[in-house]
């Protein structure tokens, strides 16, 4: 592993930070609990009461890297009509906890609990969220819990609908042996390999140590804790789904050529989530 001073990747970070920063967010690390602390994005403290007028909106990260890599496009001109809380989900980036590794202490409901009480220790009443991928599961269920307190609902390329069926098949389109390969690439060849199936950016011509190196920035630390997420989740293990309509209105946002979630299963989702999605 290069030094971080010689890391492209590291060097990329640094970039991408400052572009949260220039939009008026500072980087925030809050202890919801006795066990659970959470690394953010937000409002800096002097400044979070300044415009009262502008509605919250949280932000749920993807499996992969943290959430500085990927929201950096959409902070800039989102900032400019809300207030942005954009946290690493737990065992990512900064976030971390010692609870006892258990299905509950790892699934999708955990996230979305600890989201929860991150807002509450924030004092946000009122907040929309957006979920992309991984963060729409944690988006769906904090929108079920948080009836009172979340008022619109994105979810961004998110299966929340996904069955064992949909989980299957996706192992045999990325021809490997579990989704962890493909989520967790543990080398430059492996990022390589599985780029297409997870982002539209194509690495064919990407030199190896510059892979290797982005790997080992992105996917290294917690790779345990990130599987007991993955074998965590509570969706994907049968073929029946627990989706149903929530009280909150729901866009769903999709790629047409996204070969995690396809396209079919946003039809789906739509129609089970009723009449405000």
């Amino acid at each position: 592993m290069a030094p971080s001073f010689l890391s492209v990747a590291s060097f990329v970070e640094a970039i991408l930070r400052r572009r949260f920063s220039s939009a008026g967010l500072s980087l925030q690390t809050l202890s919801i609990d006795s066990e659970t602390t959470i690394q953010f994005w937000g409002p800096s403290p002097s400044s979070s009461s300044a415009n009262k007028q502008k509605p919250s909106l949280l932000l749920l990260h993807g499996f992969g890297p943290s959430a500085v890599w990927q929201w950096n496009r959409q902070i800039k001109p989102l900032s400019l009509s809300f207030h942005l809380y954009i946290p690493d989900l737990v065992f990512f980036g900064g976030s971390t906890t010692s609870s006892a590794s258990s299905e509950k202490n790892r699934s999708e409901i955990f996230q979305a609990s600890s989201m929860g009480k991150l807002m509450e220790k924030l004092s946000v009443e009122r907040f929309s969220v957006v979920g992309t991928s991984y963060g729409g599961f944690v988006a769906y269920n904090m929108a079920k819990m948080l009836p009172e307190k979340v008022e619109k609902v994105v979810l961004a390329s998110s299966g929340v609908n996904m069955r064992r069926s949909d989980n299957e098949a996706f192992i045999a389109r990325a021809k490997c042996v579990d989704i962890a390969e493909v989520m967790l690439p543990s080398s430059g060849t492996d990022l390589r390999r599985f780029s297409g199936m997870i982002s539209s950016w194509r690495l064919d011509y990407v030199p190896d140590f510059l892979l290797n190196d982005f790997c080992q920035k992105m996917y290294s630390e917690k790779r345990e804790e990130k599987t007991e997420l993955l074998e965590g989740l509570s969706i994907g293990k049968d073929d029946k789904t627990n989706v149903s309509p929530i009280q909150q209105d729901v866009m769903l946002v999709w790629g047409e050529q996204d070969q995690v979630f396809p396209l079919t299963m946003a039809h789906d989702l739509k129609e089970m989530l009723g009449k405000k999605a």
